[in-house]
């Protein structure tokens, strides 16, 4: 039986040469994503800064509704077709986006890494076989088939999925065993449940809210524990891990850790929870960014 440990636990993302939390407070963070350095809001950074002048080449300017909304201000020398950067094997292009993001989620990096330690300890004949639901640009799958795994990557978003195929190919991983799906995750998954497939790895990282490409309405309250309930009908006593994070929402790890406890009671294991977080290099502080609940078996 998986037993919930209700100790959270920490996942740090630290100082990379693809990113770098440089400074933080008064709701905004100052970062560097490789050579290019942008100001963005952050409502959790409500400490002082820590450095006098933040000397930014761009910064987004949030609209009046807490919903997002807003627009970048960049310097000339930004690209506004993007610039490319490097994390691990996995090669990607990042871009100012109109949704204040910039191509990755790079407070994933211990999230990637701890998915990769499950799938290069697999044991079967086989190559594992893992699933990304809600997987954006591909960062996360590129990074899980790099470590052996043969992977099925599905997003709602067509320019998603065709960022993530882009980012393969700059990769050199265009030939790796990858399915490119423009899918809604909830309906996805209900089928692969339907046809009895099951995974070794699930990586799950829903937005608050979303549709799908038929205009199918997401709302994580209302429809995270159907998901759940069919991701754990994909894994079996052989299955390696599943790793959950949600981000902006009133919701807390340990909510989100008694609901896969609730469904995987009858596995072998463990669940755990905690926080991401990326630590500033200005003063060493921790950001927190997202909530998350895992399982691991062995």
């Amino acid at each position: 039986m998986a037993e919930l440990d209700p100790q959270p636990l920490l996942m740090i993302s630290e100082q990379r040469a693809d990113y770098t939390l440089i400074d933080s407070g008064g709701g905004r963070k100052f970062e560097a994503y490789g050579p290019y350095r942008f100001i963005r809001p952050e409502p959790q950074a409500m400490w002082p800064t820590r450095l006098p002048d933040w000397d930014a080449d761009g910064a987004f300017i949030p609209g009046s509704d807490e919903d997002g909304g807003g627009r970048w201000q960049l310097e000339a020398n930004v690209p506004r077709e993007g610039w490319p950067l490097q994390w691990e094997e996995v090669r990607l292009t990042a871009l100012n986006t109109p949704f204040r993001h910039l191509g990755f989620f790079p407070d994933m990096d211990p999230v990637w890494r701890w998915l990769r330690g499950h799938i290069a300890a697999h044991r079967g004949e086989e190559r594992a076989r893992a699933l990304n639901l809600f997987g954006y640009t591909g960062v996360g799958t590129l990074a899980m088939a790099a470590a052996g795994a043969e992977l099925t990557h599905v997003d709602a978003s067509k320019k998603s999925v065709a960022a993530a195929r882009a980012n393969a190919a700059l990769s050199g991983m265009e030939d790796m065993p990858v399915r490119w799906l423009v899918d809604d995750c909830v309906k996805f998954a209900a089928r692969e449940v339907r046809r009895g497939k099951r995974y070794d790895a699930i990586l799950l990282d829903p937005p608050k809210f979303g549709r799908g490409p038929e205009g199918e309405v997401w709302k994580l309250e209302e429809h995270l524990p159907a998901l759940i309930a069919d991701c754990r009908k994909l894994l079996d006593e052989r299955s390696s891990c599943l790793f959950l994070t949600v981000y902006a929402v009133r919701m807390s790890a340990l909510a989100l850790g008694e609901l896969l406890a609730a469904y995987f009671a009858d596995l072998p294991g463990r669940i755990e929870i905690g926080e991401l977080a990326v630590r500033e290099q200005s003063g060493g502080r921790l950001l927190p960014t997202a909530i998350f609940a895992r399982w691991s078996n062995g």
